[in-house]
């Protein structure tokens, strides 16, 4: 946006921000994380303190530098108050759960480290935050976030300090950090909507009945070599032959990966999902009842049973939505979800495909409001960074929602 633009917007600005920034004490706080967001929705190449306070015309580059790095604000509630304003308008019919990666120099920003880079696309020097965002067909934003700390920082104290990472944060997962993230939502009060997932997350069997524990539905991908049985395969009880513990439960045969269980006579059903920029975006796609299966899924069964001796064999049926298209000789695309196999069609599909909104959100993160452009290196920096960024991207699609309606005092 250029300065006229932004300029023209200060009057809702300033209300937007009384309202998403009202748990920050101070007003000078307030006043600064105003000014910010102006800097971000501000035209420019890049977005870090400098050159934004550079362009601003009250830009003041050592008070926003303290602003964001030093003072000590809490960001967690400023983001509770957008995912309440957020999930408010959207009213998303997913929560989508993905993680972004920010190519970075050196060896002291926290959490940085060498790992899979996804804006790369190979291994490199990076940052991996993990977020989840609220989304309908229309309108999307993200709601929650938290930097992946790799294992390599655990158990660095000097890094550590010199990062400002919290005694209390350590080595976990990305799929624990989502999974955190949903419940810390959840306890807002929010109503969780179904959870949409990749495959990094999909192929967790862990993750998938984390959410079913807690109530919650899913549809996410899954990697092909996942091994399920059909739904109408029983365990066998072998006949007791009078000396030890008795035999338990087991398959006569084998579990087998994904596409060995899509058999030839499987019947795909045409769906549109959405009007993409080159026309309607239609595939082939078909509904069929598995029993996941391997290691995790077994030892999973086993524990809620109550233990091995008294787990009866038998694993829980779950909804598989495959994709095959009409020139493909094979299945390009796997989905697991713990809803009904009477669940339409359309609406699996139009759930699953719903990531594509997630990137359209990155692009404007990154590309538009300087996202992946903040140059501190503390923990605290990033989080205040990355919460103002969310404020901005909520302030415009706010706006691209309803132009007319101003955000309460």
């Amino acid at each position: 946006m250029r300065l006229g633009e932004v300029e023209r917007l200060r009057g809702e600005l300033a209300e937007f921000v009384a309202d998403v920034f009202g748990s920050l004490p101070r007003r000078d706080q307030r006043r600064w994380g105003e000014c910010y967001l102006r800097g971000l929705m501000l035209d420019g190449r890049r977005k870090s303190i400098q050159p934004m306070a550079d362009r601003l015309p009250d830009g003041n580059m050592q008070a926003l530098q303290q602003f964001v790095n030093q003072s000590p604000w809490d960001p967690l509630p400023v983001r509770q108050r957008i995912a309440e304003r957020l999930c408010e308008v959207i009213q998303p019919e997913v929560w989508v759960v993905d993680d972004v990666s920010f190519p970075k120099c050196g060896t002291e920003s926290a959490g940085v480290a060498r790992q899979y880079c996804g804006a790369l696309g190979k291994r490199a020097n990076c940052q991996v935050a993990v977020s989840v965002h609220a989304a309908t067909d229309t309108a999307s934003c993200p709601l929650e976030w938290e930097l992946f700390l790799p294992e390599e920082w655990a158990r660095d104290d000097r890094r550590r300090r010199r990062a400002g990472i919290p005694d209390d944060v350590g080595h976990v997962s990305k799929t624990w950090l989502a999974l955190g993230l949903l419940e810390r939502l959840a306890e807002q009060g929010l109503e969780v909507p179904t959870i949409v997932a990749d495959a990094g997350y999909g192929r967790s069997v862990s993750f998938r009945l984390a959410l079913e524990e807690r109530g919650w539905s899913y549809v996410v991908a899954v990697d092909p070599k996942e091994v399920a049985r059909p739904a109408e395969a029983e365990p066998h009880q072998p006949v007791y032959g009078g000396l030890g513990p008795p035999t338990l439960p087991r398959y006569r045969e084998a579990a087998r990966p994904l596409p060995y269980l899509v058999e030839t006579g499987t019947r795909f059903e045409e769906v549109t999902w959405r009007q993409g920029s080159k026309g309607a975006m239609t595939s082939r796609f078909a509904v069929i009842e598995v029993r996941p299966s391997g290691k995790e899924a077994t030892r999973t069964a086993q524990e809620q049973a109550g233990g091995r001796s008294r787990w009866d064999g038998v694993l829980p049926m779950r909804t598989m939505l495959v994709e095959q298209p009409a020139e493909a000789a094979e299945p390009t695309g796997y989905w697991m979800t713990n809803l009904p196999p009477i669940t339409p069609v359309a609406d699996l599909v139009r759930w699953a495909k719903m990531r594509w909104r997630i990137e359209h959100d990155y692009r404007e993160l990154k590309h538009g409001l300087g996202l992946d452009h903040f140059e501190g290196r503390t923990w605290r920096g990033w989080h205040h960074h990355v919460t103002l960024v969310t404020a901005a991207q909520a302030f415009l699609t706010l706006r691209r929602l309803d132009p007319k309606v101003r955000m309460p005092a």
